[in-house]
């Protein structure tokens, strides 16, 4: 059997935990630079949308009272830690799917009652974080999606769990969940079926195999089978990224080509830093910058470009070089730059990396990076940077409603009186 754990409304309940009068209030959580909505407490959930713009909802918000808070993903990532390490002591068969998600496998647990089980984890989760979850026991990863949903909408009946553990379960549950509320499908797919009728689960699993082959290739003929009860989705293996990405809208629009280079470099040793950090190395990088699109009366433009490397590197110095003369050839004067990003591409296992035969990194790279890498994880993020930072300035998102960082930062804990 699988279970799917899902933390209710991640974010909102991680501000709860440290500030209880946020109990039972409706409660908002924003996007980087505070740009829209994208977490909401139950009560929230009654007058503003997901994605709602922030700046539209402002008088909405006072209306109810609203607490608005910054993204505070230092706070969130580690609760996320915490109780990724609590459910592993339940079973060892865990793929961390999301910062608020996890797959579980229970093998030999055939006779045991799992309802009974979840409610074991969720308490104990409860009790070591105050994070409220919702638990889906299922044969299969798609059911154990519909069956965490149920446990989620019907959390008085269920207590927060639910198993889908009979034939008569399996057949309830899939009738009851829209076709486009089933895990993979989305809006296009979900119109296709309900074109030809088809405005459940339970009736997408009636298709024959020959017709979801054709129109839905074997991605949807392996969610059929996951619906049957027939478990074809194994859990994944955590892995190293494939491309890694670091983008950000401004505060105010740019205009200087120095200041969007100076932009462009430090997200580029961000890349290469978390590129070092599981061990990989890039073969390209592509840069991007875009004007602000919500700003009709200026002149709109948007570029992006793919530099290949010479050979693959993780040097914060090589990925800035590389980054900024593509940025050179991108830019465009005379227009108000909101947005840039640097993504960096083919990676390899940077003990794998192929060498050229013409050109090859600077050994003393290696050393440098590690030893940068030493004095910012002991003094604190950013106090060593390259020259074509700016080395007085801390760039920082926008963040007028950050709670602290309760559980990541000495100087931020809470106080008890």
């Amino acid at each position: 059997m699988y279970a799917l754990i899902d933390c209710n409304n991640f974010y909102a309940s991680c501000e709860r935990v440290f500030n209880p009068k946020l109990i039972g209030k409706p409660v908002v959580v924003l996007s980087n630079n505070d740009g829209c909505v994208i977490a909401r407490s139950n009560e929230a959930k009654e007058f503003v949308p997901m994605g709602g713009v922030a700046f539209k909802y402002k008088e909405v918000f006072k209306k109810h009272n609203t607490f608005v808070f910054s993204s505070n993903y230092s706070l969130y990532g580690d609760m996320s830690r915490r109780i990724m390490n609590i459910l592993n002591t339940f079973t060892p068969d865990i793929e961390i799917y999301s910062i608020d998600e996890a797959f579980l496998q229970f093998k030999g647990f055939d006779k045991w009652n799992l309802e009974n089980y979840g409610q074991e984890i969720k308490e104990k989760v409860k009790r070591y974080t105050q994070i409220p979850i919702s638990i889906g026991f299922a044969p299969t990863k798609a059911l154990s999606k519909i069956a965490n949903k149920i446990a989620k909408k019907y959390a008085v009946q269920t207590k927060g769990v639910y198993a889908i553990d009979s034939e008569y379960k399996r057949v309830k549950s899939l009738k009851w969940t829209k076709i486009e509320d089933v895990w993979g499908i989305g809006r296009k797919i979900s119109m296709k079926l309900k074109a030809i009728n088809v405005y459940n689960a339970y009736q997408f699993t009636q298709l024959s195999d020959n017709y979801i082959r054709k129109h839905f290739s074997v991605v949807g003929l392996r969610l059929k089978n996951e619906l049957e009860g027939k478990s074809v989705l194994e859990l994944e293996e955590v892995k190293s990224k494939k491309n890694i990405a670091t983008t950000r809208s401004f505060a105010n629009n740019i205009v200087e080509l120095e200041k969007l280079k100076e932009r462009v470099s430090t997200f580029s040793s961000s890349c290469a830093h978390k590129m070092r950090k599981q061990k990989t190395a890039c073969n390209a990088i592509m840069v991007f910058i875009h004007t602000n699109g919500h700003r009709k009366e200026l002149k709109q433009y948007s570029k992006n470009i793919v530099v290949k490397l010479p050979y693959a590197s993780n040097s914060d110095i090589t990925i800035s070089k590389y980054a900024t003369k593509g940025l050179e050839k991108i830019y465009k004067q005379g227009y108000a730059y909101k947005k840039a990003g640097v993504i960096v591409m083919g990676l390899v296992p940077e003990s794998l990396s192929q060498q050229s035969l013409f050109y090859r990194e600077n050994p003393n790279h290696k050393v440098l990076m590690k030893t940068v890498d030493k004095i910012n994880s002991r003094l604190g993020e950013k106090r060593v940077k390259l020259a074509s930072q700016n080395i007085t300035k801390t760039w920082v998102m926008r963040q007028e409603r950050l709670s602290k960082r309760y559980t990541t930062n000495w100087n931020e804990l809470l106080e008890v009186s």
